[in-house]
């Protein structure tokens, strides 16, 4: 007697692996895609050294282009980028040796909040310049040492906001060609109307229809992307 679970093991077709696979991402100056969600945030990186004050805060959402202005800084200014997670495994003094400094979320739940308060009080002393980045204002993190929580306070703070429509569908575009994923119009315009319309959407969204098409070997078009999001 036939099992009937065999039988439907037998007709599904096997599913396809898909390796996690690195994708080349630009961080040049030319590659950010500007719009009014980020104006500020870019006129702010492109006016230094003419800031209005020497340690800054660079805070949005996760996707929002917060490392690529920070690259672009410090490409311009000769700074060392650091992940805020490993303040407490450096030298500090030697971090400031171009005078300026990028701080990447210091957000983290692994912050260690000595070493990111003796590094605000050294940068003041040096006459260093930093650019923190964060998704969320610092003043806002819970901090046990009360003088840190100070100063995160005094931090001046710009911030990304969401994209617009336009920006959105140029950032799926820019995703897609990251990963060396062919789009036409009709999908960036589907996506576009159907996804969370933010950062991380984005972000996701196109990494799922990527995943998607490699797993069925098929192209990424308006079809398959609505056979995805159909139900969102």
């Amino acid at each position: 007697m036939r099992n009937d679970s065999d039988e439907l093991e037998r007709a599904a077709p096997p599913r396809q692996l898909v390796l996690a696979l690195d994708h080349a991402i630009s961080y040049a100056r030319e590659d950010f895609l500007e719009g009014p969600s980020n104006a500020k945030a870019l006129a702010l990186i492109e006016r230094w050294p003419d800031w209005p004050s020497r340690l800054i805060a660079l805070i949005g959402p996760e996707g929002s282009g917060k490392s690529h202005l920070a690259a672009i800084w410090a490409s311009a200014s000769g700074a060392r980028v650091i992940a805020a997670k490993h303040l407490g495994d450096i030298d500090l003094p030697s971090a400031f040796a171009t005078g300026a400094l990028v701080v990447e979320d210091i957000d983290t739940p692994d912050l260690d909040e000595r070493a990111l308060f003796h590094l605000i009080n050294l940068a003041r002393e040096e006459g260093a310049d930093v650019l923190f980045t964060a998704r969320v204002s610092p003043p806002s993190l819970t901090v046990r040492i009360r003088d840190l929580q100070s100063r995160l306070r005094m931090l001046p703070v710009i911030e990304l906001e969401a994209p617009d429509d336009a920006l959105l569908r140029a950032l799926i575009v820019k995703l897609a060609a990251d990963r060396q994923l062919a789009v036409d119009e009709a999908v960036v315009n589907y996506l576009a109307n159907r996804i969370e319309r933010s950062f991380t959407g984005a972000h996701r969204a196109v990494a799922q229809l990527d995943e998607e098409a490699l797993r069925l070997h098929r192209p990424a078009t308006r079809a398959l992307a609505a056979e995805l999001f159909r139900a969102t």
